[in-house]
């Protein structure tokens, strides 16, 4: 069981603490990207670098490897134009 503070979806990002906050090794040189964490409870933690202490979208493992598998089959290759 996890003893810190509540989680929610578009809590600050700053709240979740004993998270290691990463992005990708193709992400933009001038800080445009979008960073994930591994929630110790499970899941992942999705916000914008440039806001730091901004909101965090919060998702299940679940909800997260359906959204992997979705990119990885070309699911959401419109987005990109």
């Amino acid at each position: 069981m996890h003893d810190g503070p509540a989680q929610y979806n578009g809590m600050p990002a700053s709240n979740l603490h004993e998270v290691h906050w990463r992005k990708g090794q193709r992400s933009s040189a001038t800080g445009n990207c979008v960073q994930t964490a591994k929630l110790p409870s499970g899941g992942v933690a999705i916000r914008n670098s440039r806001q730091p202490d901004g909101p965090a979208l919060l998702f299940g493992d679940a909800a997260i490897r359906a959204f992997l598998e979705g990119i990885k089959n070309g699911e959401f290759d419109e987005l990109l134009g």
